[in-house]
């Protein structure tokens, strides 16, 4: 195989432009299964090990380090069961009421988010899943690329295969952004609240739901109007909020 990408057979006479374009698509080809096996390998380890970090964190630790060498993320793993309801149900209400049904993509969200932005005239409305939002968080870095989205979805399909509902909500909670170099629930819970994730009342709990779209601007402004409303407007749902066991 390499003496055939080399063109080092004996006899072997020179590449021409679609021998070359050849070998081109054969290497990228082989690049791309090569990362999606890393990416698998990664989600399968993730079953009963906790991920220690994610793309998104490294990309925010690289930025803040660029003022402060120093700086350190806020940021503690705690399992999903020392993790309060309230909030398990608030984020849910919050990010996507359809979690325990779909696998992976909620269909009607996606449509309703088209509808609104099309008629506001620009992006107001997202129709991302928890799951989608994870793979995002975990692997694909905050760059705008033409295959971003495709890889979104092959991820996210692999973590609906692979992982249960249960533990996507774990990492889930863990790992999202809830404040400017804070990451997870316990360290939001400390940062906003100075309670540990598990004590978290139901009003904390939907006030961090609200957050979660522009964490690092309610980091800085934490009682606008605008979240104020989205706090008692998720209240209101997470009776409604179905979480897994």
């Amino acid at each position: 195989m390499i003496r055939w990408l080399l063109n080092n057979k004996k006899g072997a006479k020179s590449i021409g432009l679609g021998g070359l374009i050849t070998r081109v698509i054969f290497v990228l080809f082989t690049a791309l299964v090569l990362y999606q096996l890393w990416i698998f390998l990664h989600i399968c380890w993730w079953i009963k090990f906790n991920p220690s970090s994610s793309a998104f964190m490294e990309d925010r630790l690289a930025v803040m380090q660029e003022k402060n060498p120093d700086v350190e993320l806020r940021y503690k793993w705690v399992d999903y069961n020392k993790i309060s309801n309230h909030l398990k149900r608030a984020v849910v209400a919050a990010e996507d009421s359809r979690f325990t049904d779909h696998e992976g993509f909620d269909w009607e969200g996606i449509q309703k988010a088209y509808e609104k932005n099309l008629k506001k005239g620009k992006i107001v409305a997202g129709g991302s899943t928890i799951s989608q939002q994870l793979a995002k968080n975990l692997f694909l870095s905050t760059k705008r690329t033409p295959w971003r989205k495709a890889e979104e979805a092959v991820i996210t399909l692999m973590l609906e295969k692979m992982l249960t509902k249960r533990r996507i909500l774990e990492i889930y909670l863990n790992v999202i952004e809830w404040g400017d170099g804070v990451f997870g629930a316990e360290a939001a819970s400390r940062h906003y609240y100075k309670t540990s994730a598990s004590r978290l009342t139901r009003n904390q709990a939907a006030r961090l739901a609200a957050m979660i779209p522009n964490p690092r601007f309610y980091d800085r402004h934490k009682s606008t109007r605008y979240l104020n409303r989205r706090t008692a407007t998720i209240q209101a749902r997470m009776h409604q909020a179905v979480i897994p066991k």
